[in-house]
C-alpha cells in the first residue's frame, strides 16, 4: 500500500520561498505520479505540479509554472516542491498525493481516483 507524507509548511513573508517535502513509500508506486495540490480557503483544490516516478515526467498547473519547481531527491521516493517569490495569494493547504496514473499532465488535471492516496496536508501562510 502506497503512503505520503507531507511536511515544510510554515509563515513566510511576500517575496520568500519555502521547500516542502513528501515522503513516499510503499509498493506498486511504480505506477504512480507524485503530486502537490494547494486549497486556498473558500476555493476548490488546484494541480499545482505532478512527477511521474518510473521516468522522471514533470508537469505543472496552469500559472504554475516559474515560481514553483518540483524535484526528486535522488534515489529516494522524496519528491520537493520549491516556491520562490511567494505572494499572500499563494496561502493555501498544500498536500502531497500519489495519483494512479503514468501521465504527469493527467496528474495535475484530473479529478479524484478511488486508487490516488493523499496527505493529510500542510499549511503555508503567505503574510508580512
Amino acid at each position: 500500500q502506497v503512503h505520503v507524507a507531507e511536511s515544510g509548511g510554515g509563515l513566510v513573508q511576500p517575496g520568500g520561498s519555502l521547500k516542502l517535502s513528501c515522503a513516499a513509500s510503499g509498493a506498486g508506486l511504480d505506477s504512480y505520479a507524485i503530486g502537490w495540490f494547494r486549497q486556498a480557503p473558500g476555493k476548490e483544490r488546484e494541480g499545482v505540479a505532478c512527477l511521474v516516478i518510473v521516468d522522471g515526467t514533470r508537469a505543472y498547473g496552469d500559472s504554475m509554472r516559474g515560481r514553483f519547481t518540483i524535484s526528486r531527491d535522488g534515489a529516494k521516493n522524496t519528491i520537493h516542491l520549491q516556491m520562490t517569490n511567494l505572494k499572500p495569494e499563494d496561502t493555501a493547504v498544500y498536500y502531497c498525493a500519489a495519483i494512479y496514473s503514468l501521465s504527469a499532465y493527467v496528474c495535475v488535471h484530473r479529478g479524484e481516483n478511488h486508487l490516488d492516496v493523499w496527505g493529510q496536508g500542510t499549511p503555508v501562510t503567505v503574510s508580512p
